[in-house]
């Protein structure tokens, strides 16, 4: 999803936006939220299930063969309806749209963003087979924020990643939560690094 090249200018770009403010940006890239369930395995096992009859009144084939074509169809099915692209296609945009948010807020929590003392973190979270972007910020600059001052963020985020420019994006975002964190926690006399300065890949 990303070079090296590109986690290093992502690390940089969160270091330089830290020096700015008492605040932590955590980044986090995920290749996507959903999970196929049992969906997928069930479209395989009704069309193969549904196989049979369509070879019994359209072919003479023989018994043996009908069950070996019903095989072979569900397993073929169930590898492709597993595939990413085609699974995240059959579940409904709200339903990709609630993982992506759930796996979010889990990574808040993960990485430890809630547990610094200003409760001043903020994640900046991609989700990309849901095409999903979102800021969150931890209570402390929430408080103080609005929506607004988060929008810079996620319209540099959401135009670079429509093109295709996932680490520009992220970059972008960075140095506008950056500004946001800066105007109301500016750095504090002793800065200390809390947590680490780089993207968490999922």
């Amino acid at each position: 999803m990303l070079s090296a090249e590109d986690r290093v200018r992502i690390s940089e770009a969160i270091r330089a936006g830290e020096a700015r403010t008492s605040g932590e940006i955590v980044c986090v890239l995920a290749e996507s939220s959903s999970q196929p369930g049992a969906l997928p395995i069930l479209l395989a096992a009704i069309i193969a299930l549904a196989l049979p009859w369509l070879l019994i009144a359209f072919t003479d084939f023989a018994v043996e063969r009908i069950l070996l074509l019903q095989i072979f169809v569900f397993l073929l099915l169930t590898i492709l309806l597993l595939l990413p692209p085609v699974y995240i296609a059959l579940i409904p945009r709200r339903a990709r749209r609630a993982a992506a948010y759930r796996l979010a807020a889990e990574q808040f929590v993960i990485r430890g963003i809630a547990r610094k003392k200003d409760r001043n973190g903020v994640l900046i979270f991609v989700s990309l087979a849901e095409r999903y972007a979102r800021i969150i910020a931890d209570e402390g600059i929430a408080a103080r924020a609005t929506q607004a001052e988060w929008q810079a963020a996620i319209d540099t985020l959401v135009t670079h990643m429509r093109e295709g420019q996932i680490a520009e994006g992220f970059v972008g975002a960075i140095g506008a939560c950056a500004d946001v964190l800066a105007s109301h926690f500016p750095p504090a006399p002793v800065q200390q690094d809390e947590l680490p300065d780089r993207i968490y890949l999922i």
